[in-house]
Parts: structure tokens; C-alpha cells; sequence
């Protein structure tokens, strides 16, 4: 029985690494053309991402390999760096991705993998969208068959009607012919749509010679021996590349950390972020050693991943032997696919990207849709690189705002027990006389403190006949020097004016640093529950 279940375990992720392999050469192809750089590049890539992450990470399904988002950002960052030469570029690539790798390794060394969520999703939906609108613009010159100067999407457009009539008509139709087809095998998700379409691309250019109707193709793929070597830059571009580095370190650990936590909820286990970040480090540091792109946890593939069947890491390092066993045998065959259909195997792949079904959702709830347009309009307006910057800058803004803006709610007693809710969803609960009970919806920290309680002296002299303050602190789980400073202030102020204030909800890490800063003046005033300190108010109040 025992032999027949691992005989089953292997069977099953064997197959499952099979069908990702098929995935994953596709990919590579398309993502290297994204990336400007070699084949070899984004192989090299997937090998470190698959065994790293199969060795270090913990998710059953995920993925690691090259990503579509992180291939373009690097575009845009090294071609912001001008690069005198394709040796320069590639130099200047693999300089990123190290500085990438090593910036996820502090981040999860330091503990602070939770930042990994800091990025509101929708920023992060807004780029998405936008980034596959740029992708996929710039496939077009190479789906139609056409050289065009101009580099941002809008020109690019303008220059493809323009000049309408010097179409290649055999890559037109190959492209568009690619595109029917990967779209008719969509609806068979066990198929490799992607890779049997570039396998009949090889198959045609071998029957028809495509090169003679002037359609460009991928070009052989010199393959050269892999060695773990830091690229020779001046301290200056290494400095410049540091700086560019939070861009992509960002990008990647959005789309790997949403990947990774939402396959891994969907099948009722947990991963913890310092791990995952800790794999991806590695993952990236080895593939920048090797000069090749960088890595992540994309949806698509480790989806796929989870389909195919996959219940453990060796379905990556099964994708990751025979992706290997393709590039070192079937190179001369990669060499011959036709560049119109890895240009619609990059489109396909974006198709997921272009679903405006997130975008919609928020107008529905209206809730941060004018952050999400900004996201896409920064991307589209000013590029992806400054649109990246700016998607983390909104986050930011929103943070920001967020603790500007405090809200503060006036809670009360619902129908005579010990609930207390608040009061502008409930009318029918009853306030107390001479006791305003408040609680911030934010935590008290340094950024939100003094908002926070400007807020509340707002509230409190509203109501004018308070004798009792009562604060329910249940949203903050510890306060920062700048917090308990201010509600030390806070209680002294209300005591001048013959009022009391009174903490509810406060747990131990609060109760230990307000005893240690003010010593006896909160001893009877701290509680576990609002109920506790209302009832104390009024034994006060007599």
C-alpha cells in the first residue's frame, strides 16, 4: 500500500512538472523578448527560481520563475541607464537582479515580510492593467511584422495605422492566426496551448522556409556555460542600480506574496512571509550570479501548477530537469519559432492581466477606484519604471491619508447589557450622561496619535457635559513612545478641567509602558472591556 502511494505521489507530480516544463519554455521565450535579453537568460532564470524555491519555500504549488511585470520592469529600468552595448545591457540586468535578491534576503532577515501587503491592491490592479496594456502594445510591431521607431504605447499605435500598408501579411496571419487558436484552447486548460502553438510554428518554418516571405524569427540559442560572477560595473552604476532596485524588489514581492498566500489559503495551509521572501532572495541572487532575469511566483504558471495536480515542490523540480533537457536538446528547434507567434504567446499569457473585472469591482463598492486609475494612467503617461515608482507612491499617499483623516466612533450601550456598538449604525443604543465612550478606528502610533486624539478633545467638547472619558483602544495592539506620550498629555489636560480618562480594552504591552511612563496615574484606570470602565465611571460618578 505504501509503495503504491509514493509510486502515485511520484507519478502525479511528475506529470504535473511535465505540463508546467511546457508552460514554462513559452514563457521564457516570450519574456526574454520582453526583457531584451537572451533565451538563456530567462532559462537560467527559471532553473534558479524552480530548484531555489523547491529547496526553500514552502507553498506546494507555487512557481518561481521568470514573470512577465518583473521582465518589462527591468526593461525600462537598464534602458533608463542608456547601456553603450548588448554586453553593457545585459551587465547592468544582471546587476539588478542581484540587488534585487539582496534586498528581499534583508527584508526577510529583518522580519519584515508582513510589508509585503503594503502595496494596496488597488495600485497593484491598476498597474497590472496598465503594464499588459504596454506589454501587449509592444508585441504588436512584431505580431504584424513591422520595425517601429517610437517606444511608448500611444506613438507605437499611431505609427502601426499609419503605416498600415507595410504590414508583413504572413505575419499577420501567423499572428492572428496564433492568437484564434491559443484562444480555442483556452477551453482545454490541460493542454499547453502555448507551447503546441510555437511547436507547429517550428514544424510550418521547417515545410515552408518562413524567412523567404520575410518573417523574423526567434534565432538560434547559443547556450554558454553558466558561472557565478558579479558583472563589472563603476560604483557609480552600481550605487544608481541600488536606488532603481525598489521598483522591481516591489513588483515582485506583490505578485509572488499574492500568488503564493492565495493558493496556498485556497488549500488550507499557511506560509509564512519572511520564508517566502527568504526563497525569493536566494532565487533572484542565484539568477543575477548567473546573469539571468529576474524571478517570482507568477499567478498564471503556479496555477497552473495547482491544475496539473501538483502536492508538493517536486512538481517544480521535475518542470525545472526537463525545462533543461528541452534547452540543451531542443535549441536548434527554439531557434526556428517564428517571432509573430511568441508575440501572441506573450499576448495570450497577458490575457488574465486585461480583465477589467478587479477595476470594476471597486467603482461597485466605491472604494479606491480614483487610486487605481491613477495607477494605470502613471504606467500609460510617464512609462513603467516612474509608473511602478508612482503605484508605490499612491499606496503611500493612501497610508497616509488614512491617518490624516482619523475616525473616530462614539460607541454605546445596546439594549441594557454589556454590548457597546456604535452609535451611528445602531440609534436605538443609549449613550450614558456625563460618560462619552470613543474608540479610533485606527491604531495609535506616531503618524496617528495626535490626529487621532485632536479628533477625540473635537468630540469631547461637543457633548460639553463629560465628566467620564472612556477610550476603547481595541484597535491598537502595543503604542510607540509618541502614542503613550500623548495619552499621558491627554489624561493631565482632562484632569485641569476636573474630567477623567479612562482606557478600555487595553492589552498588557499598553497597561506595561503607560505604568512605566506615568506610573500610578492610570492605576485605576485601565480595563479590559468598555463595559468594565463604563461600570467603574459610574461608581466613580456616585
Amino acid at each position: 500500500m505504501q509503495s503504491w502511494l509514493n509510486r502515485n505521489f511520484l507519478l502525479t507530480n511528475f506529470a504535473a512538472g511535465l505540463s508546467v516544463a511546457f508552460i514554462l519554455l513559452p514563457e521564457a521565450v516570450a519574456y526574454a523578448a520582453i526583457a531584451h535579453l537572451s533565451i538563456q537568460a530567462a532559462i537560467t532564470a527559471a532553473l534558479a527560481g524552480l530548484l531555489c524555491y523547491a529547496w526553500l519555500g514552502k507553498c506546494p504549488y507555487a512557481i518561481v520563475s521568470t514573470t512577465s511585470s518583473a521582465a518589462a520592469l527591468l526593461a525600462a529600468v537598464v534602458m533608463s541607464l542608456r547601456p553603450e552595448s548588448v554586453d553593457a545591457y545585459a551587465g547592468l540586468g544582471a546587476a539588478l537582479v542581484i540587488l534585487t535578491g539582496g534586498g528581499l534576503l534583508a527584508i526577510a532577515k529583518a522580519g519584515l515580510g508582513q510589508l509585503s501587503a503594503f502595496v494596496s491592491r488597488p495600485v497593484l490592479y491598476g498597474f497590472s492593467f496598465a503594464l499588459a496594456i504596454t506589454i501587449i502594445v509592444k508585441q504588436l510591431p512584431k505580431l504584424l511584422g513591422v520595425a517601429t521607431q517610437a517606444s511608448d504605447p500611444p506613438r507605437i499605435l499611431l505609427e502601426l495605422f499609419a503605416r498600415n500598408q507595410d504590414w508583413n501579411p504572413y505575419s499577420t496571419v501567423l499572428g492572428v492566426g496564433a492568437l484564434l487558436v491559443l484562444w480555442v484552447l483556452t477551453r482545454f486548460p490541460k493542454l499547453p496551448g502555448a507551447f503546441l502553438v510555437l511547436a507547429a510554428g517550428i514544424g510550418l518554418n521547417n515545410a515552408v522556409d518562413l524567412t523567404a516571405q520575410h518573417v523574423a524569427l526567434v534565432g538560434s540559442l547559443q547556450l554558454k556555460p553558466m558561472e557565478l560572477d558579479l558583472p563589472e560595473l563603476s560604483m557609480d552604476k552600481w550605487l544608481r542600480l541600488t536606488e532603481l532596485a525598489f521598483g522591481l524588489l516591489v513588483i515582485i514581492v506583490a505578485e509572488s506574496w499574492g500568488s503564493i498566500r492565495s493558493l496556498s489559503l485556497r488549500h488550507g495551509k499557511t506560509v509564512e512571509p519572511n520564508r517566502e521572501l527568504f526563497a525569493l532572495g536566494v532565487a533572484n541572487l542565484l539568477s543575477g550570479l548567473l546573469h539571468g532575469m529576474p524571478v517570482g511566483a507568477g499567478f498564471s504558471a503556479s496555477s497552473a501548477n495547482e491544475q496539473a495536480g501538483a502536492t508538493a515542490k517536486l512538481a517544480g523540480a521535475v518542470a525545472a530537469l526537463i525545462l533543461l533537457l528541452m534547452a540543451i536538446f531542443g535549441r536548434q528547434w527554439i531557434g526556428d519559432i517564428p517571432e509573430p507567434l511568441v508575440a501572441a504567446a506573450v499576448i495570450n499569457a497577458l490575457r488574465h492581466a486585461l480583465n477589467p473585472a478587479a477595476l470594476l469591482k471597486l467603482w461597485r463598492i466605491d472604494r479606491d477606484q480614483y487610486l487605481a486609475l491613477a495607477a494605470v494612467a502613471g504606467v500609460l503617461v510617464f512609462g513603467v519604471l516612474h509608473g511602478m515608482l508612482l503605484a508605490v507612491a499612491l499606496s503611500l499617499a493612501a497610508a497616509i491619508r488614512s491617518f490624516s483623516r482619523p475616525v473616530v466612533r462614539e460607541l454605546a450601550e445596546l439594549e441594557h447589557g454589556h454590548d457597546y456598538v456604535d452609535q451611528q449604525y445602531h440609534p436605538a443604543a443609549l449613550p450614558h450622561d456625563n460618560i462619552l465612550v470613543l474608540r479610533p478606528e485606527e491604531p495609535l502610533f506616531f503618524a496617528s496619535a495626535e490626529g487621532i486624539l485632536a479628533e477625540v478633545r473635537k468630540q469631547l467638547l461637543a457633548r460639553g457635559n463629560v465628566r467620564f472619558l472612556v477610550i476603547s483602544l481595541e484597535e491598537s495592539a502595543d503604542l510607540d513612545a509618541t502614542a503613550a506620550e500623548c495619552l499621558i498629555e491627554l489624561a493631565v489636560e482632562l484632569d485641569l478641567h476636573q474630567q477623567k480618562l479612562l482606557l478600555a480594552r487595553v492589552k498588557d504591552p499598553i497597561a506595561n509602558v503607560l505604568q512605566t511612563l506615568a506610573g500610578d496615574s492610570f492605576a485605576d484606570g485601565l480595563f479590559w472591556s468598555v463595559d468594565d470602565a463604563v461600570v467603574a465611571a459610574r461608581k466613580m460618578r456616585g
